[in-house]
């Protein structure tokens, strides 16, 4: 099925594009989701028309990722984990925990944007990169540190009476 892309969509296509996709990926999932409209003539006629808005639109976005990387520069985050002995953690670092961290810094950033290949598992420094914009990555570092643990209280042992 034809479809005109009313936004980027990673590995489909970018915004004002007419692309072929599987029938069922337009009509359950692009369409409903108002990011994809049929390409009729009508529709065609209305992109052409709306091409010169998509390019400030698009030039715009890039712009603001452009700022929002440079602010970024030297960001990084620190998450702490209950972990080993030899470094490995009793859980992981996804990328939700990245987005949460950055959000206490005054990044509002969506989880789905920070590019984790897979959770961190080892205590250590990560860079991790921030995919704001289809062009434009910034890079973040991640410290994942193991948890202080509080050595136990040890209860007072009365002392036996010497006799």
């Amino acid at each position: 099925m034809e479809i005109i892309l009313l936004q980027d969509i990673d590995n489909v296509g970018n915004r004002g594009q007419i692309v072929k996709v599987a029938d069922g990926f337009a009509r359950n999932y692009l369409v409903p989701k108002k990011m994809a409209v049929a390409a009729t003539p009508q529709n065609r006629k209305w992109v052409d028309q709306q091409r010169v808005r998509f390019l400030k639109l698009e030039a715009r976005e890039k712009a603001d990722a452009a700022e929002l990387a440079n602010l970024m520069v030297g960001v990084t985050v620190s998450i702490t984990r209950k972990a080993g002995e030899q470094g490995t953690l009793f859980g992981s670092v996804t990328a939700m925990d990245v987005a949460e961290k950055l959000v206490a810094q005054g990044y509002n950033i969506d989880r789905r944007k920070i590019q984790l290949a897979a959770p961190l598992k080892v205590l250590g420094e990560y860079d991790v990169p921030v995919k704001l914009h289809h062009e434009v990555t910034a890079t973040i570092k991640v410290k994942v540190e193991g948890e202080v643990e509080a050595q136990p209280a040890r209860p007072a042992t009365p002392e036996s009476p010497s006799s």
